[in-house]
């Protein structure tokens, strides 16, 4: 499951713009910003194609009990 500061984070990784983020995903860009702000808890269609599109830049999302982080493959 995408946390919103993973969303964060992995957009800082990569160096992408929340546009950048949209457009590779398909998601509106203020979907993701309303996401990445908490003020909105997107279906889990629209998280699911966010992390794929993080994940398919190289990003790696943490979720372990206790932790939740990001990790960039080079």
């Amino acid at each position: 499951m995408l946390y919103p500061r993973q969303s964060r984070a992995a957009r800082a990784l990569l160096g992408w713009r929340q546009e950048e983020l949209a457009q590779a995903s398909g998601v509106p860009r203020v979907t993701v910003q309303r996401f990445e702000d908490g003020k909105s808890d997107p279906r889990v269609s629209t998280r699911d194609r966010l992390e794929q599109t993080l994940e398919a830049a190289g990003c790696e999302l943490i979720n372990v009990p206790g932790r939740v982080g990001v990790i960039l493959h080079a």
